[in-house]
């Protein structure tokens, strides 16, 4: 009932604004902008957002930024047409959720890495982790094997051979010589919580979550994930608007110096640009 009536008001004030608009276009020669509304994470996708918002304005795009806590409404309301974009998820996570979902998703650029890390309070190195330690990692399939193969890159386990290691689980351990337990309970937005509680030896953590939690995941992790990774942050559309010119005006101001030189200042590494 409350979305139809703001059914009915949207399409009365579109009606009035036509009418009024019709006349300022002629009046003033001014061209009409373009609302162009994206679901975000808080951080780091948000607060990028909003740096792009007045740029995008200048070019006739009105930006409306709708933040989300959780990995899954963003793309429900994607799907449902509350949304034109979303930035939150990387591109392995996106292919998964077309999988599951059958989503009709597309990349419409690429804009950014944030590179995971393991966290502790009660270590302050790797090589200190215990045999038998616990390991708390996210229960999204979609995060584990890019979770597992950062575990392997610093040597505390060793996938089977010839596993696809981006769609990794925890059955394709080959070794394991710490004897880690390895927790995948907890879904990726409780994990900070978790760390603050001590829970576990070790927590492995998304960065967007550290950052929004006041960590700063170059200092405060006590491993990190290369910069090289392929888990690239992309600005997820319906197929039939990868070609929208107001998404491409996005995709380009996101991929401008200035946005790429802010990315850079703000966080310092911990969110790492990219331009395509």
């Amino acid at each position: 009932m409350k979305k139809l009536v703001a059914g009915i008001l949207t399409a009365s004030l579109a009606l009035s604004l036509a009418a009024c608009g019709s006349g300022d276009k002629s009046s003033s020669g001014d061209s009409k902008e373009t609302k162009l509304v994206v679901g975000a994470s808080n951080v780091p996708h948000a607060e990028i957002l909003e740096k792009a918002k007045p740029i995008l304005e200048k070019e006739g795009v009105d930006l409306e930024i709708e933040k989300y806590q959780d990995y899954v409404l963003p793309n429900k309301d994607l799907d449902s047409g509350d949304l034109d974009a979303n930035y939150f998820q990387h591109i392995p996570y996106l292919e998964q959720q077309i999988k599951d979902n059958g989503y009709d998703f597309v990349s419409a650029g690429g804009i950014h890495i944030e590179p995971i890390g393991i966290y502790s309070k009660k270590y302050k190195k790797l090589d200190q982790l215990p045999n038998g330690a616990t390991i708390l990692i996210s229960n999204s399939v979609a995060d584990q094997g890019r979770i597992l193969t950062l575990l392997e890159a610093k040597g505390l386990i060793t996938l089977k051979k010839g596993v696809n290691k981006a769609s990794a689980e925890i059955k394709d351990i080959a070794k394991n010589p710490k004897h880690l337990k390895i927790d995948a309970k907890t879904a990726p937005e409780m994990l900070v919580q978790m760390y603050e509680n001590k829970e576990g030896d070790a927590v492995v953590i998304n960065s967007n979550f550290a950052i929004d939690a006041g960590l700063t995941p170059t200092k405060d992790a006590i491993a990190l994930e290369d910069k090289d990774s392929p888990y690239v942050n992309v600005i997820a559309v319906k197929k039939e608007n990868k070609n929208n010119p107001a998404v491409k005006k996005l995709v380009d101001v996101l991929h401008s110096k200035e946005i790429q030189d802010f990315i850079k200042k703000e966080w310092k590494g911990s969110v790492v640009p990219v331009s395509k």
